[in-house]
């Protein structure tokens, strides 16, 4: 047999060379759309440049490189990152519960905490104008009652005395201008116009001055006891009303620019159960705590029944005006974190991603967000710190 000569073996390997090229090359390439294979019936996500995963299109062309893009079927990918894929069977196991983004005003509502105290403006401190010893007591301890007139001590003092002596030489002298005189000295030491008229009519000096209430209520303070020496500084009693009270509310700093004096507020007390007083703010204080960081905000309350007493503790809600239409959601739909907030979003079929949201005020148990979610959304309000933690957003 001849053998074949080395131009025929050349030609004959350059042959078999293409061939296995030829099908090396286009062993994975996919048919082209239309041309009758399986792929026609696979559904295509996106088309992708076989070199740059990040360069996607909506159908088939180049990439910037000039090479073909290459489909991506649906039946290939798995979540999108940050998408959480559940079984309904294990979502029901997980309790995953949903509610929807709302559209609407939100009021401003402001929910805190309060305290009884009394009225500042009927508070009598009662003081002595002289030096001397409190010999009887007749107020003797705090919270006691009072009514208008009730004697509260009897005072000892030296210098009454003498003053009480003077007007009686005075009377004897038959001196109009020295009688005025002594008379107004005994008014600016305390005595009062009572005890001049019996001084006129019976020409004796009382060892004693007695004190009396100028008006009903109830002894808020009581700093002495008989027997006790007293200077004009010391704050004998002090006397206050219960016919009004004071209610002291914190409200928090961010929410300090939502109350004014004049709007309504609602009270209730623990104390006073299924009872809600209505009153209005009466005045904002003009510094913030420093370690609350609250302002304290006054109310007024007619007492009628003298129901409320000081140190009451009660809840106060305020209402101001709403705001504009704002999408919200509920609050316990919000997961904070240090340094931003997420809110888990339910896409349906059982997927769930978290998604970096931007808030605005809190009124009530809803959440305002002013960034990353859209009114009809529906949103995790359980179950959703699970599926945060799952969707690994960082």
């Amino acid at each position: 047999m001849q053998k074949p000569t080395p131009r025929l073996v050349a030609v004959l390997a350059a042959l078999v060379a293409g061939i296995g090229i030829g099908k090396y090359a286009f062993r994975d390439q996919p048919p082209a759309p239309g041309s009758g294979g399986a792929d026609d019936e696979r559904e295509v996500l996106y088309w992708v440049a076989p070199m740059d995963p990040d360069f996607r299109r909506d159908g088939p062309g180049q990439s910037p490189m000039g090479m073909d893009l290459v489909p991506v079927y649906a039946d290939e990918t798995g979540p999108a990152p940050g998408i959480v894929s559940i079984d309904p069977a294990v979502m029901s196991n997980l309790g995953v519960r949903t509610a929807l983004a709302e559209r609407s005003s939100l009021p401003r509502i402001v929910d805190t905490t309060a305290h009884v105290s009394y009225d500042e403006d009927t508070v009598q401190h009662v003081h002595t104008r002289v030096d001397g010893w409190i010999e009887k007591l007749a107020a003797t301890a705090e919270g006691d009652a009072v009514a208008a007139g009730d004697l509260l001590f009897e005072l000892y003092s030296p210098t009454l005395v003498n003053a009480q002596q003077e007007y009686l030489a005075a009377l004897r002298s038959g001196s109009a201008s020295l009688r005025s005189a002594s008379r107004d000295r005994l008014l600016s030491l305390g005595v009062t116009p009572a005890e001049v008229q019996r001084l006129d009519s019976e020409r004796k000096v009382g060892q004693r001055v007695r004190v009396y209430a100028d008006r009903a209520g109830v002894i808020a303070d009581l700093g002495v006891r008989e027997g006790m020496f007293v200077t004009p500084n010391t704050d004998v009693i002090s006397i206050a009303s219960l016919d009004t009270v004071w209610v002291f509310a914190d409200v928090l700093e961010r929410q300090a620019g939502w109350v004014a004096p004049g709007q309504a507020a609602s009270i209730r007390f623990e104390s006073l159960p299924g009872e809600t007083y209505s009153g209005t703010i009466d005045y904002l204080y003009p510094e913030l705590d420093p370690a609350t960081r609250t302002l304290r905000v006054r109310i007024r309350l007619e007492n009628v029944d003298a129901g409320l007493r000081p140190n009451m503790f009660g809840r106060v809600r305020i209402e101001g005006d709403g705001t504009g239409p704002i999408v919200h959601v509920p609050r316990q739909a919000v997961i904070r974190s240090g340094h931003d907030s997420r809110i888990v979003v339910d896409l349906g079929g059982g997927r769930f991603a978290a998604r970096r949201v931007r808030l605005g005020i809190e009124s009530g148990d809803r959440i305002a967000v002013r960034s990353g979610l859209n009114a009809g959304e529906r949103v995790v309000i359980s179950g959703q710190f699970l599926l945060d933690s799952e969707s690994n957003v960082g």
